[in-house]
């Protein structure tokens, strides 16, 4: 892993296999089935001393009567959780799936969102894990309780209204992290379809490496093959717009935005904010969207 900007965001598989067994170091497998079948695969086999939270169940706030909006937990839900699972003030946490980090990238930054920044993606995820024939555990042993300490990050989260008055701002770049059909407004399954106004398209599979679940290095994620195209300026705020279950109102946090939040914070960019809300319905009639290519 080379030409990182914030090399600590990411943990290697070399680097973990040194740390386990080290009490200080909390690894979570957080791969997520729609079918909740995510927990038996967990106790099949699973990183030595990992414990398993379901990012769905565990980490988003009982729904809104009439919305399908996916919102972050509150703190006294996160912190019974986190609890749970070991992860106290202090600890170092080291979070993987298997599929493109997109789930360990939405348990990252809820953990941001609320203060807690000692936390690493496993580069290539359990995928690598299992290529590189690293020691596998099937054994289900729940950690000692520990105290885990909530502070609200409020510059890692953005409503509605605040991205509504960030459109058409200099200083901020809107990122959409979905396929570019989604995001041209080709296809979708919301009644409104199409993508933020002056939204950039980085589709998150852009950021593998071809045929594997490792991220590009540092140099690779800057050279993407769609730079040119969609240019980033390091000297503007990032805020990343995305969609769960359909194209949200605006849907940063959700986990295609989360990957793209993570690696441009590892290469330097100022991320600021993603936006906790997605919505599965179609926006707001008084939202703004746009369709087809839309370059700032």
């Amino acid at each position: 892993m080379t030409g990182y900007a914030r090399p600590e965001l990411l943990a290697s598989t070399d680097w973990l296999a040194e740390q386990l067994g080290r009490p200080e170091v909390r690894i979570l497998d957080v791969r997520w089935r729609p079918d909740g079948s995510a927990r038996d695969i967990y106790a099949s086999g699973h990183v030595p001393g990992a414990v398993h939270v379901d990012w769905r169940q565990d980490l988003i706030a009982d729904p809104v009567e009439g919305s399908n909006a996916l919102l972050l937990a509150p703190p006294e839900q996160v912190t019974a959780v986190l609890s749970a699972a070991g992860v106290g003030d202090g600890t170092t946490i080291v979070l993987y799936d298997d599929t493109l980090s997109l789930y360990a990238a939405r348990v990252w930054w809820s953990l941001l969102a609320y203060g807690f920044e000692s936390v690493r993606l496993l580069d290539g995820g359990w995928i690598a894990w299992l290529a590189e024939g690293r020691p596998v555990s099937n054994a289900v042993a729940p950690p000692a309780s520990v105290a885990f300490t909530p502070r609200s990050n409020a510059r890692v989260r953005l409503t509605t209204a605040d991205v509504r008055g960030a459109l058409g701002s200099p200083d901020v770049q809107i990122l959409d992290a979905r396929a570019p059909a989604e995001y041209r407004g080709l296809e979708g399954n919301a009644k409104r379809l199409g993508h933020i106004p002056g939204a950039i398209n980085l589709p998150v599979g852009s950021m593998r490496r071809e045929g594997s679940q490792h991220l590009r290095d540092g140099d690779g994620l800057r050279a993407r093959p769609d730079a040119e195209e969609n240019a980033l300026n390091p000297h503007r705020s990032l805020r990343g717009g995305s969609h769960a279950h359909g194209p949200s109102v605006v849907a940063a946090g959700h986990r295609n935005d989360d990957v793209r939040s993570s690696a441009s914070r590892s290469i330097g960019f100022r991320v600021a904010r993603p936006v906790d809300k997605v919505e599965r319905g179609a926006p707001a009639a008084s939202t703004p969207v746009a369709d087809g290519p839309d370059r700032r």
